[in-house]
């Protein structure tokens, strides 16, 4: 609210910054139409420049094409009255989940900010993002394949050019209180793209230290956190007593490139190094950590997959000898 607060008294009351939070999320509501259950339909509020150049933008495609990776419900919007309706199959006016319907937002939001990018006249003037943790209702697979998809976007947007090809860049604001959904940004803007330009980025945490109520912003650069290794500890309780979903090498590869920055390299292989098949190991976590998963249900890693997982998992541990934490399941009463 003080970053708001100090865009209009900067601007004079004009508006510079596009946001993306839990307000933003409220421009959205269902009229469930719930006497006959017949008309179910999520409103948009027209008033608000979040959507005011929606009809201009013919945004349907784009949004489909985000949607199409993440669900299988499609969609139509009414802009006379301001209604968003959805359809499955034969299927017409469905009412989708909580999480649904957020992802359905998310592939809004992103689908504007590719006008934005664009210099569309309906958002020319923002000249910020802030975007304030809007991934609640959504389950660690949804957060990482929407972070990667996120963190693409901004990539573009700090690396935009002008008209006349001078550096024009988008800055955006990101915050979050989900640590793997923040870790994974990180790690994906921080990766250098071949033929684009390196994105700089500044990290904090929000921190109180004692319980006199006052918050500082820390610099936190590519020091490994507690939650680094606790997430280290939940994927080993997950190789030897749960479940192993295909994103289990998304958080693998994340923590192993947290630890080779520590390290002072650019590079997770370092953490590779001189283990038996590191090949392999290197080759497995390439290729199984960038697929474009299924956002409805986590998939179930098949079993040579989930060997593997363990075999990587274990000669890391090994070797650098983590101190990880004991997951205690607290019991319900």
């Amino acid at each position: 609210m003080e970053f708001k607060d100090q865009g209009k008294r900067k601007g004079r009351g004009t508006p510079d910054t596009l946001y993306f939070n839990a307000y933003t999320e409220d421009l959205f509501v269902w009229d469930n139409d719930l006497d006959a259950d017949t008309d179910r339909r999520l409103k948009i509020n027209d008033s608000s420049a979040f959507s005011q150049g929606l009809t201009e933008l013919a945004l349907d495609e784009t949004i489909a094409g985000y949607l199409s990776r993440y669900a299988d419900f499609d969609f139509d919007i009414d802009y006379e009255k301001w209604v968003v309706t959805f359809r499955k199959g034969d299927e017409e006016r469905i009412k989708i989940s909580r999480g649904e319907e957020k992802i359905f937002i998310w592939c809004m939001f992103m689908a504007i900010c590719e006008r934005v990018l664009d210099r569309h006249p309906s958002y020319e003037w923002v000249k910020h993002l802030y975007i304030d943790d809007p991934i609640s209702s959504l389950d660690d697979n949804n957060a990482i394949a929407l972070a990667c998809d996120l963190a693409a976007l901004l990539r573009k947007a700090a690396n935009r050019r002008g008209a006349n090809g001078e550096r024009d860049p988008l800055r955006t604001v990101f915050s979050s209180h989900h640590a793997l959904f923040f870790n994974v940004m990180c790690n994906e803007l921080g990766r250098t793209k071949e033929g684009q330009e390196k994105v700089t980025t500044r990290r904090y945490f929000l921190h109180r230290p004692d319980a006199e109520g006052v918050f500082t912003l820390r610099a936190t650069g590519d020091t490994p956190y507690f939650h680094h290794v606790a997430i280290l500890a939940e994927l080993r309780k997950c190789s030897q007593e749960g479940t192993l979903y295909t994103y289990h090498f998304n958080a693998l590869r994340s923590i192993l490139e947290k630890t080779a920055s520590f390290l002072g390299h650019d590079d997770l292989r370092i953490c590779l190094a001189g283990l038996q098949d590191e090949a392999l190991y290197n080759r497995a976590l390439n290729l199984l950590s960038h697929g474009k998963y299924a956002l409805n249900e986590p998939v179930e890693m098949v079993d040579d997959n989930k060997e593997l997982f363990r075999r990587i998992l274990n000669e890391v541990l090994d070797r650098f000898h983590f101190a990880l934490p004991e997951l205690v399941t607290k019991a319900v009463t």
